[in-house]
């Protein structure tokens, strides 16, 4: 039986500064980061893979296409990935602050019929883990789109993407940060984890 993310609360305390802390997040360059402007996210930590994109990962059994696509790390360290873009629950905001609702979405056209809007899923039956996949919905915050909320925190001297969504006041949420979970195939795919998922962001050319 799944798990829903809406009605289970984390006691992790991520950061005892993430309810005050609005600093404004900086690219590679030290410029902030400004809203649906393209960047790539990549791991600070060379050597085990690139940056972020998608890739069928079989979750959902199906015979008639390769969908729905979760986020995964590219294999090659090379590879930057897809560049994403990122939304604040404010669309008049026009810098992305530490610790607020971002939806986040990547910058590329699909063969699946759906967005690539990132989403979490309902806890996996095979493995017990939640997944960042992708087919959210925009903007449109609420009890119905809480699963499409994410968040970026300072860590150490860079970043890490969290869930914490604080769209919906009567939801009660997991509260976790975003890790690698490496699967059967070894493909390196972004799930709630203990273990934070250190990230730096390049502005796209």
């Amino acid at each position: 039986m799944k798990t829903s993310i809406f009605f289970i609360l984390s006691f992790l305390f991520i950061s005892a500064s993430a309810t005050t802390d609005r600093s404004a997040v900086v690219d590679t360059d030290g410029n902030k980061l400004r809203a649906n402007t393209e960047y790539y996210i990549l791991p600070v930590i060379r050597g085990m893979g690139g940056g972020l994109t998608l890739s069928f990962t079989g979750r959902v059994n199906t015979t008639v296409s390769f969908c729905p696509l979760d986020v995964v790390q590219a294999v090659q360290e090379i590879d930057n990935g897809l560049p994403v873009t990122f939304s604040p629950m404010n669309p008049k905001k026009g810098i992305i602050r530490e610790w607020t609702d971002q939806n986040i979405e990547f910058a590329a056209a699909t063969t699946c019929v759906q967005s690539t809007v990132w989403e979490l899923t309902d806890q996996d039956e095979a493995t017990g883990l939640n997944f960042v996949s992708t087919g959210g919905e925009k903007g449109n915050y609420g009890r119905e789109t809480v699963s499409n909320w994410f968040k970026i925190e300072k860590y150490e001297d860079d970043y890490k993407l969290v869930f914490c969504p604080s769209v919906c006041d009567t939801c009660r949420v997991i509260c976790r940060e975003i890790g690698i979970y490496i699967d059967q195939n070894e493909r390196r795919r972004l799930v709630l984890s203990d273990v934070p998922f250190k990230v730096m962001f390049k502005k796209a050319d």
